[in-house]
C-alpha cells in the first residue's frame, strides 16, 4: 500500500450526507433506511439543513460502519428513495 492510500479500519464512525427534494416525510424515510442499517443510530448523530433557497434538504448521519459492503448496501438503498438526489 502506498502512502497516498487511506485504509479504513472497521467498525468505524463514517459520515454520510443524503440530499433530496424538500417534501413531507423525507427526513423520516431517510432515517428509517439508515436506522435499519445501523440500529445504534441516535438523534445526536443526525443533523438536518435546508438549502438557502429552500429547494433541497440534507440529512447528515454519523454511521457506525461495519464494512465497505455495509456502506455500499446502505448507499444503494438510500438511492432507491424517489426524492433522494445525492448520497455522499
Amino acid at each position: 500500500m502506498s502512502d497516498d492510500e487511506i485504509r479504513i479500519t472497521y467498525p468505524c464512525d463514517y459520515p454520510i450526507k443524503v440530499v433530496g427534494d424538500v417534501r413531507p416525510n423525507f427526513h423520516e424515510e431517510v432515517c428509517e433506511v439508515v436506522i435499519r442499517h445501523d440500529p445504534t443510530m441516535t438523534t445526536d448523530r443526525i443533523s438536518q439543513r435546508t438549502s438557502r433557497k429552500g429547494n433541497f434538504i440534507s440529512v447528515s448521519f454519523l454511521l457506525v460502519a461495519q464494512s465497505e459492503a455495509h456502506i455500499e448496501n446502505l448507499f444503494a438503498e438510500l438511492k432507491l428513495i424517489e426524492s433522494v438526489r445525492l448520497v455522499l
